[in-house]
């Protein structure tokens, strides 16, 4: 069951790059992004990437990581894997997955015992969003 909203952020992608595949038929890309938001209310920016693979079907598999951090330096950081869909020109995606969190702050320490449920969306330009819901 979807429980609070534990943040949301807005990102930009700052890199793009087609990696070398395993099995020389499917493509894995990795994306670079910066974003800023709001992490269990604190204002934060985080740094991240993922690698997407190309599956048979048209969808994609990704994993991600990053790292965040408040206006005051306190710091989180999380992994995450989904699934994602082709919505539109230009890479338009939208993934939908889950992600765990680690921090040592104590304004994020509710991170350490919490999944994460995320709907991450992109328009094609390099522009995002992401929700972030506990799993409870």
């Amino acid at each position: 069951m979807l429980g609070d909203l534990i943040g949301e952020i807005q990102s930009t992608d700052s890199g793009r790059r087609v990696l070398a595949t395993t099995d020389g038929l499917h493509p894995v890309i990795e994306v670079s992004f910066e974003a800023t938001g709001q992490v269990l209310g604190v204002p934060v920016t985080e740094f991240a990437s993922y690698e997407s693979q190309l599956r048979t079907d048209g969808s994609l598999f990704g994993e991600g990581q990053g790292v965040g951090m408040s206006e005051k330096g306190e710091t989180y950081s999380w992994h995450g894997s989904g699934i994602g869909h082709f919505t539109g020109p230009g890479g338009a995606m939208k993934w939908r997955g889950v992600i765990y969190f680690e921090s040592p702050a104590e304004s994020f320490a509710k991170l350490n015992d919490v999944v994460g449920l995320f709907e991450y969306d992109t328009d094609g330009s390099g522009k995002g969003a992401s929700k972030v819901y506990e799993w409870k």
